[in-house]
């Protein structure tokens, strides 16, 4: 019961600070919507989504970056055959975290992301095409996605491949000469198998190929330097232009004899940087009574460094490729979430099938293994280890019609 689900394939990457605070926001509600959909027994059988209205809030703040604001869904169906929808979504982003605080200064602004997407259902199969736009001052994104799925062996299973592309053009505040672009391949297979009446198993497989200026135009990496009066000194940080990444990940439903649910899932992540990732997620979801639906989940993240990232250089210019951005560094986090649905009463209702008012709220904690805290004041490269936690909470109203 995600308001993001429409356009999880083709939102684009926020650049700067607020892009962890997006994926975090963008997962945790992943992880509400798979715990609601685990409630009823597994059914892969082609059928377009549900006419449907959300209207959400979702608010992120950790490590000094504060990310809010609302968002619309609208899903309307039209005949038998054919369903579309529409999305609506703004990120309020204020920004102080450590990057920008040692070597910058806070920063405000806006990002807008709209997106369209039609399903079209012909027998067992089930078309999808998407485009997403998002804008903000210094980044602009177009993004679109075409997926194509298939039911087999009386629609106990279901293969979807899917493909986007997305092109993207960086930009930096207070310099009107730079521009830079990005071009995204994604290509992705999932197999959706009911293996019991009550168990239901998912394997799927993508890999994105980047193109461009992938690093931060903002971000700085320090390097030894004794004719500095800390120690150190700054230069731009440099990545390589090309990027490719795959993951594979396995996904397990569950549905409990006393309606109840859990779900299980493994993901394993490696790219050309040399980053190599582990994600398992653990979820419960325990209807109570017939109008009260609560869900409980986990999540593990651990990542070792890229090749070329190093929390202080040995000199200037020491290696072709240059990176302190945290999130290539090697560290892990954790996510203890909970969210609670209540289904409205309709008897009165003329217009509408139902409504659920919905409440989540997610707490985060990321340890950094290589990342030191440089606004404490301690011997170079012996700061301490940077820490972050972070709690992220979404409120939305939802309407079947």
């Amino acid at each position: 019961m995600s308001i993001r689900h429409e356009s999880q394939h083709a939102a684009p990457k926020v650049v700067r600070e607020a892009a962890v605070a997006v994926t975090e926001i963008k997962r945790t509600n992943r992880l509400l919507l798979i715990g609601s959909l685990t409630v009823a027994l597994p059914v892969l059988a082609a059928q377009l989504p549900e006419e449907r209205a959300d209207a959400m809030y979702h608010i992120y703040d950790g490590g000094g970056v504060t990310v809010s604001g609302p968002s619309i869904l609208v899903r309307k169906q039209f005949g038998e055959s054919i369903s579309a929808s529409a999305n609506y979504y703004v990120d309020a982003i204020s920004s102080a975290s450590i990057d920008v605080v040692t070597t910058a200064s806070p920063y405000t602004e806006n990002r807008t992301e709209t997106s369209a997407s039609v399903d079209y259902l012909y027998g067992d199969s089930q078309m999808n095409l998407g485009y997403t736009s998002s804008e903000e001052s210094d980044y602009s994104a177009d993004t679109i996605h075409f997926s194509i799925g298939q039911d087999l062996l009386g629609d106990l299973t279901n293969v979807t491949l899917g493909y986007s592309r997305g092109s993207d053009e960086v930009r930096r505040n207070g310099d009107a000469d730079f521009s830079d672009e990005v071009t995204r391949n994604s290509f992705s297979l999932a197999l959706n198998q009911v293996v019991t009446a009550n168990t239901l198993f998912a394997l799927s497989w993508e890999t994105i190929a980047d193109e461009g200026f992938l690093n931060n135009p903002y971000r700085s990496v320090r390097y030894l330097d004794a004719s500095s009066t800390t120690g150190y000194s700054f230069e731009s940080e440099v990545y390589p232009r090309t990027r490719t990444s795959n993951a594979l990940s396995a996904r397990l439903r569950y549905h409990l004899p006393y309606r109840a649910a859990i779900s299980g899932e493994y993901r394993y992540f490696s790219d050309t940087w040399g980053i190599t990732a582990h994600n398992t997620e653990l979820g419960y979801t325990h209807p109570l009574g017939d109008n009260w639906t609560f869900d409980l989940n986990y999540r593990y993240y651990t990542q070792n460094a890229a090749d070329f990232y190093s929390d202080l250089f040995p000199r200037v210019q020491s290696q072709n490729y240059l990176a302190r951005d945290k999130e290539l560094s090697s560290y892990s986090s954790h996510s203890v979430g909970f969210g609670m649905s209540y289904k409205l009463q309709r008897e009165s209702w003329k217009l509408l099938d139902s409504a659920s008012l919905n409440l989540a709220y997610n707490y985060l904690y990321f340890n950094y293994r290589d990342f030191r805290d440089i606004s404490q004041s301690e011997a170079v490269g012996q700061e301490p280890l940077y820490e972050l936690s972070a709690s992220v909470m979404r409120l939305y109203l939802s309407v079947y019609y």
